[in-house]
């Protein structure tokens, strides 16, 4: 067995160490059945309180009101980006799109695709180092949707106020941020998310949506593609994926036992503030890579003064038991992702880290 690691992949990431054990006790035997979790039929009644008992604790969780249903997909976020357009936007009108990073942007492209969708504000002349004020963009009343990423994880920023976007349905792309923090799920029309960040293991998207935007599903889509037909059938349509659904529901029990999203927020706050910090009083050595009211405080970016020094970091920073964070591929630098699971213990010892390696290099 190997020796454990400060995990701070980017995703998929940390796992709560008693949702992993929970599930090396299930994986031979689940619930007395005489078989795995992996191994079950998707119709038998074990994984149907299984499916349904997920779909409660989210709900729960998210203190969702009942007029949204919670969808289990496939296909990750990225799949999304054009099923959002697929189901939402109506013939003859547009939608916009705050793009504040590469997937709000990879999201536009894809809805392009499908109809008729602009971008109402961009920050690429940035290199999407903020996010805009409710003053930088304006709000079409005839829009379908207007469509957000909560938090980037590439650049590292965040919203910390949802946009305002008055009678127009909000939809947003909340995969790494989603059950970090409390949320009003009233103020949007849909949320979805890829779960390996913060809700469970990669391979199932939660999609959250207001049940009056169902209507608007073309009958022409085909079943498995439209949010209607999948709410229909309690997302069980097709075959689901089912351990990965049984692990988010774990992951949604485990967070209502330890105080739910408002304890959660304290635990990602408390990890963040000593990592900025740290950030802050090295006096430039480590340069912050975003605007400061844009902070993310789910994935902090940072560089150090040249991309030798940056690559050293991120070769002793893993022979020292820290992994994932090197900064992604477009756009180096150094990467540090503080989801859920990951521990203000694991933040500690990077500050150690940190502050012992820009003694040395300096």
């Amino acid at each position: 067995m190997g020796t454990p690691v400060h995990n701070f992949n980017a995703g998929p990431a940390a796992l709560p160490k008693p949702v992993l054990e929970q599930v090396q006790r299930d994986l031979l035997d689940f619930s007395g059945s005489g078989m795995s979790i992996l191994e079950m039929s998707h119709r038998s009644a074990a994984y149907e309180a299984v499916h349904n008992q997920a779909i409660a604790d989210l709900k729960t969780l998210l203190n969702c009101p009942d007029d949204y249903a919670i969808l289990f997909m496939g296909g990750g976020a990225q799949t999304q980006f054009a099923l959002v357009a697929m189901n939402l936007l109506v013939p003859g009108t547009h939608a916009d799109y705050l793009v504040t990073g590469q997937w709000s942007k990879s999201a536009l492209r894809e809805a392009q695709k499908i109809g008729d969708a602009r971008a109402s504000w961009s920050g690429a002349a940035s290199q999407y180092s903020r996010i805009p004020l409710r003053h930088d963009y304006d709000i079409d009343p005839a829009a379908s949707y207007l469509h957000y990423t909560s938090n980037n994880t590439i650049t590292g920023t965040q919203f910390s106020l949802v946009p305002e976007s008055g009678d127009v349905p909000l939809v947003c792309d909340m995969s790494s941020d989603i059950l970090s923090q409390p949320l009003d799920v009233s103020q949007f029309g849909l949320i979805y998310a890829g779960a390996q960040k913060n809700a469970g293991p990669a391979g199932v998207t939660l999609v959250i949506i207001r049940r009056d935007l169902l209507a608007r599903s073309p009958a022409s889509l085909p079943s498995t593609l439209s949010y209607a037909e999948m709410d229909a059938k309690n997302s069980l349509l097709n075959t689901p994926p089912v351990f990965a659904i049984y692990m988010t529901g774990l992951v949604a029990r485990y967070l209502i036992d330890t105080g739910g999203l408002s304890a959660a927020a304290e635990r990602n706050a408390d990890k963040a503030t000593q990592l900025y910090a740290a950030l802050d009083a090295s006096d430039g050595f480590y340069q912050g890579c975003v605007h400061l009211h844009s902070r993310s405080l789910m994935n902090v970016t940072f560089r150090l003064p040249t991309q030798e020094l940056e690559a050293q970091f991120v070769s002793e920073s893993e022979a020292a038991g820290f992994a994932g964070l090197k900064g992604h591929r477009s756009v180096g630098g150094i990467r540090v992702s503080l989801y859920n699971a990951v521990t203000i213990e694991s933040v500690q010892a990077l500050v150690d880290f940190m502050e012992e390696f820009q003694q040395r290099w300096k």
